[in-house]
């Protein structure tokens, strides 16, 4: 049954992950979809992740979401572990998508210092 679990947690870790990441890159590419846009597609994605995994694995798809599981005792410390490594692993399975599908973006959307870094010490 944990296997099960975990599958759920991975599938709906990775897109999670992926449909907001992914909206962040397409609206700064293309300026289309604007904030409302980003947050009703993680939302979106976030409801059709719980619909079809909350039954099976509890749809936390978040290591803050199983801490807390775990903190109140909810799950145990084997499925608590297993959770969480699965959605890290998950997040790195998407990271590396993305950087297939778009290349190196690992600077969008970050503040990036201009001049030397003298001119940022004052």
């Amino acid at each position: 049954m944990l296997k099960k679990k975990l599958i759920s947690e991975f599938i709906g870790t990775y897109f999670l992950i992926f449909a907001g990441t992914g909206a962040i890159v397409i609206d700064t590419l293309t300026k289309s979809l604007t904030h409302a846009g980003i947050a009703a597609t993680s939302g979106l994605v976030v409801m059709a992740m719980i619909f079809t995994f909350g039954h099976i694995s509890g749809a936390q798809f978040n290591p803050a979401v199983t801490i807390g599981f775990w903190i109140r005792k909810d799950i145990n410390n084997k499925e608590a572990i297993s959770y969480i490594l699965i959605q890290i692993i998950a997040g790195f399975c998407d990271s590396g998508t993305v950087l297939m599908l778009f290349g190196n973006i690992s600077d969008l959307g970050a503040t990036l210092p201009r001049g030397s870094w003298v001119n940022h010490l004052f």
